[in-house]
């Protein structure tokens, strides 16, 4: 498995396994002199760890980042940072049952014919543990560019369509579902109350957008912004979609309706709209990068499936454990690292072009 990295000129590889005993990162080609200490990380770790409501697993973990290396007097030195986070609270023995199963919908099966061995506590490298260190590298990330604003929330949660109507951005982090619309928040609590209660999972979309980007971001060819930015999203566990900007409706719309005509104002250039999300030819264009990314619903729910065993026999089973009912929940400040981390890696190519 030699793909665990991400990234050119700012690139991090993540390490570790669900139930191990840590999980960690390795980041390469941060600036020296930036101010970075452990505390940096508290609030966006915060915001993805798990047991924070009755809408996501319990499983219980602090997820405090310890710094290995890479920092001296608080500020990057700009040699490799290297980041930990133990493990407290894996369950493994609610996975023995599946140890021989393979789980519909999850790694387990593809894993163990690329492989010939799986970690079946929690799917091991597979599982959304892995997403913890992300965010980490997301926290740097966002110390290269600091002018730009970066945040995503949810537009909908299975069948329930977030009301946009009543959006207020400084909403999304006082409620647990990650949306901007105080109205909505007692459907999703009802509606998720419910799957939860029969034992399944739905699945989500996540916006994000990101503001005052510089324009020429991005390669025009093979290390496009938008090529990257589906790259890094795809990436996430469990993402199975991706739009940028007007997305899969430019596919059924006429041209005179998506251009974003351009024109001077008081001296100052102009678009009309912004169909094209903040990328044209795979360079940013100065406008806001408007993405919306799909989250499938959880693999792992407490209803009986059929599925194989490892010897090749028919059987059934039913997942035990703690789960999310709606992944794509913590999903949110994984999506806004990634495009961090995206956003860092152009920036710092950029220079190197100039």
């Amino acid at each position: 498995m030699a793909s665990n990295y991400f990234g050119k000129a700012f690139r991090f590889t993540t390490w570790g396994e669900s139930h191990g005993p840590a999980i960690g990162c390795v980041i390469d080609g941060c600036p020296s002199l930036i101010e970075l200490s452990e505390e940096d990380f508290l609030y966006e770790m915060a915001r993805r760890k798990p047991g924070q409501s009755k809408f996501t697993t319990q499983r219980k973990e602090e997820d405090k980042v310890q710094i290995l290396s890479g920092v001296f007097e608080g500020k990057t030195t700009g040699t490799p940072i290297s980041l930990i986070v133990y493990n407290e609270d894996q369950r493994s023995q609610d996975y023995g049952d599946i140890a021989y199963k393979f789980r519909p919908n999850h790694a387990d099966y593809t894993y163990h014919q690329k492989y010939g061995i799986r970690d079946y506590r929690g799917g091991g490298r597979s599982s959304a543990r892995e997403t913890a260190m992300r965010v980490a590298a997301g926290v740097v990330a966002r110390k290269i560019i600091p002018q730009v604003e970066i945040h995503a929330y949810i537009t909908q949660i299975g069948e329930v369509k977030i009301n946009k109507e009543d959006f207020n951005r400084d909403f999304i982090n006082q409620n647990p579902f990650f949306i901007g619309s105080p109205s909505s928040v007692k459907e999703c609590e009802e509606y998720l109350a419910d799957v939860r209660k029969r034992g399944s999972s739905v699945g989500a979309i996540v916006e994000l957008v990101a503001k005052n980007l510089s324009v020429g971001l991005g390669e025009p060819v093979y290390y496009k912004l938008d090529s990257q930015i589906a790259q890094g999203m795809m990436s996430i566990n469990a993402v199975k979609g991706v739009e940028i900007g007007q997305g899969f409706e430019a596919g059924q719309s006429e041209g005179i309706n998506v251009a974003d005509e351009m024109f001077y104002e008081n001296g100052k250039l102009q678009f009309s709209s912004n169909n094209n999300g903040g990328t044209i030819g795979g360079i940013s264009s100065g406008q806001d990068v408007i993405i919306r990314v799909a989250i499938k619903p959880t693999s792992s729910i407490l209803q009986e499936k059929r599925t194989i065993d490892i010897h090749g026999n028919n059987t059934t089973i039913l997942t035990k454990g703690r789960h999310d009912p709606c992944v794509g929940l913590r999903a949110v400040p994984v999506v806004e690292a990634m495009m961090a981390c995206i956003l860092a890696d152009m920036t710092l190519l950029n220079k190197m072009v100039r």
